[in-house]
């Protein structure tokens, strides 16, 4: 199944939650007045869209209407989907650059943050690069068993302390192991502790010192995971962490299996963070590079088949591994 049909297949339940039920609230008008847009900005805000985005949308919606001299009703899905595209943007892929580049996996316990090193750790070696993993949660023993069990699957390395250690003397050692060794990536696993802000804070800020001392001139990601799932609260999490951490990008995990995938926009719009990986499903290939154009032809329900440029994928896949 190519990425636009796996993603169209995952955003179901959102086309249902959202887009059709905003397709119902405009078939029920035979002209453009107030109260359509009153309707329409509730239906967007209970879809998890998000107030500040829903607002913004239907003022987008008004100017539109207004310049182009619209007066059918059917017609505003289309500027509605056109409105969205805006928003999204242009797509921002991943920088590995440079040999050995730092990826910096954040986000809170549960989210997927181990599942999605372990699927970047396949794809990584199925690319032919060398990777290298620092187990910096050192806050949890399990954090680090299941990371090793990941990139044991994966063939790739990792570098451990034991648990309670200091996780920057981790990301230390990592660094100069895959210069050693010639690493092209190093992905950095960090605790999720967000109710703990300031534990967490001064953590990042030490892991941040080290990578700035030892990886100087490396491309580096700081790479937000979050679970579509939990709706605004996932949009709530990104504006906190964006207090802790320099963020260059999202992984949305679980979009399969929600309908609230309208976060993606508000994300977007609202922080003006880039999605770049999703993950749409379970296996090992399902973790993706984003692709704005798709997402909004996919939630939209297109039929029209979208070029996608995708990871090389693997002959096997793994299950998923408890958080």
């Amino acid at each position: 199944m190519g990425f636009f049909a796996k993603i169209k297949a995952g955003l179901q339940k959102t086309r249902d939650a959202m887009v059709q039920k905003m397709q119902r609230v405009v078939n029920r008008f035979t002209k453009i007045d107030e109260e359509l847009f009153e309707e329409l900005e509730e239906t967007m805000i209970m879809s998890d869209m998000g107030v500040e985005t829903s607002v913004e949308i239907c003022e987008r919606l008004r100017k539109l209407i207004k310049e182009r001299g619209v007066t059918d009703p059917a017609l505003i899905m289309e500027l509605i989907e056109e409105i969205i595209g805006d928003m999204m943007g242009d797509d921002v892929s991943l920088d590995l650059s440079t040999t050995p580049s730092v990826i910096m996996v954040i986000g809170v316990n549960g989210a997927g943050k181990t599942t999605t090193i372990g699927k970047m750790c396949h794809q990584f070696r199925n690319e032919g690069k060398r990777v290298i993993v620092a187990a910096a949660d050192t806050f949890r023993a399990a954090a680090i068993d299941q990371l090793e069990v990941w990139t044991q699957r994966a063939g790739v390395e990792i570098v451990k302390h034991a648990e309670g250690s200091d996780p920057a003397a981790v990301v230390f050692d990592a660094i100069t192991a895959a210069k050693a060794r010639h690493c092209d990536v190093v992905i950095v696993d960090t605790a999720g502790r967000l109710h703990n802000k300031k534990n967490l804070m001064d953590e990042l800020a030490k892991i941040n010192r080290i990578l700035e001392s030892r990886a100087e001139g490396c491309a580096r990601e700081v790479l937000l995971v979050l679970d579509a799932t939990t709706g605004q609260n996932a949009v709530s999490q990104a504006r906190l962490f964006s207090e802790v951490a320099d963020i260059t990008g999202i992984v949305l995990t679980k979009l399969d299996g929600t309908a609230k995938g309208g976060i993606v926009v508000s994300i977007r719009n609202e922080l003006g963070i880039p999605v770049k990986l999703v993950g749409v499903g379970e296996k090992i290939d399902d973790l993706q590079p984003f692709d704005n154009a798709s997402f909004v032809k996919a939630l939209f329900d297109h039929s029209k088949d979208v070029k996608i440029e995708s990871l090389p994928q693997p002959a096997e896949t793994e299950d998923e591994a408890d958080e």
